[in-house]
């Protein structure tokens, strides 16, 4: 068990370790992809969208919001588990290479500090909207939407 938490644990990192990682990954020829979020309550919306993701590249990496901005966005009450507690869930995830926490709003300095080769997120939004697009695209990158998985929102389950 404490061999299993330190292999999962493993793949959490601070922000510098992460872009490291991107880098030493590109200068090996690996399709680094990067997706962001809360993951607040982690359900099958999420889970089907970060295999989806990871099927994309050589790596997937993820940017996790902080507490502080969860509340931001979300409003009072939320996040229901706390970041550590999401980082670890996330962590235990075959498909997932490699998580740091971000403490921004909005994910656009670390979308320009990884340089993705492909950014990711699900169905609700469209390429238009996608923070850090124009980054990802400047440099050649791509940004694909994943169908989204109706049924399944952590706002509505918190609201329940």
């Amino acid at each position: 068990m404490i061999g299993r938490l330190s292999t999962h644990a493993k793949k959490i990192l601070t922000r510098d370790e992460l872009i490291t990682q991107r880098r030493i990954r590109g200068e090996c020829g690996e399709q680094v992809v990067l997706t962001n979020g809360c993951f607040d309550i982690l359900h099958r919306g999420h889970t089907e969208m970060l295999r989806s993701a990871r099927a994309l590249g050589d790596c997937l990496l993820v940017g996790l919001n902080s507490d502080q901005s969860v509340r931001l966005l979300k409003g009072a009450g939320r996040p229901v588990n706390d970041q550590v507690c999401r980082l670890h869930q996330l962590a235990k995830l075959e498909y997932v290479s490699h998580i740091c926490v971000f403490d921004e709003l909005s994910v656009k300095n670390l979308v320009a500090e990884v340089k993705p080769d492909v950014l990711v997120k699900g169905g609700d939004y469209v390429p238009r909207d996608v923070v850090g697009r124009e980054i990802v695209e400047s440099y050649g990158g791509s940004i694909v939407i994943l169908p989204f998985l109706a049924g399944y929102s952590t706002t509505d389950l918190v609201g329940r």
